[in-house]
């Protein structure tokens, strides 16, 4: 079974839905404690970075989160907003402190060229091979909404890259977690394939 968290700030039902139309047994929680019986994890997110962190203290989802991904090592998939809380701090709307499992920290785009939100297709460049990017494009186009992006300092764990403006993280992996600045769940036949393979997947990167 896969976790989809809810601790208010994701597209939700778009997740679910994407997980659901790839085979996936899938449940969406407001329960920590389901994290236990969970199989795989998805922690998806819109909105600040520093709401995202009051919310998953104030629900109890921090403690969860650390002990059955970073402890239990079970698959987790982190989706926009759900991989810039892996970084130790955020920037936006003042100073947050993140979960603090990829040393990092979260920044405003800062090209002066484009227009913020990044809000469209784009493609991205992947850096190192992983089990969730079997059978994509040689350069998958995937839909991204941001004006965040995250500076990954955890060795060899940006996984791909993209470019707009300035060239950000895009994907990062290391062991048992994958998370992108991308949204899978809206990006049509690359996405439900990049879900597809979470769900298939066995946490080992490769």
């Amino acid at each position: 079974m896969i976790v989809v968290i809810n601790y208010g700030m994701g597209n939700l039902r778009s997740v679910y839905n994407a997980l659901y139309r790839v085979g996936a047994d899938v449940v969406i929680s407001h329960n920590p404690e389901d994290l236990a019986c969970a199989e795989k994890v998805v922690l998806p997110g819109v909105g600040a970075f520093g709401a995202a962190m009051a919310n998953l203290r104030d629900q109890g989802w921090t403690e969860a989160i650390l002990r059955e991904v970073v402890q239990n090592r079970k698959p987790f998939l982190g989706i926009c907003l759900g991989l810039q809380v892996l970084a130790d701090i955020g920037f936006e709307r003042g100073v947050h402190t993140g979960l603090g499992i990829l040393k990092g920290r979260v920044e405003r785009i800062q090209s002066p060229d484009v227009r913020l939100p990044h809000v469209g297709w784009n493609d991205i460049r992947v850096l190192k091979p992983h089990p969730l990017f079997a059978n994509l494009n040689t350069r998958p186009t995937f839909y991204f909404v941001h004006s965040f992006k995250m500076v990954c300092e955890f060795p060899g764990a940006v996984a791909a890259t993209c470019t707009y403006g300035e060239e950000f993280t895009a994907a990062v992996a290391s062991e048992n977690m994958f998370a992108t600045q991308f949204h899978p769940e809206k990006s049509q036949d690359q996405g439900l394939k990049l879900l597809e393979n979470f769900v298939e997947w066995n946490g080992r990167e490769t």
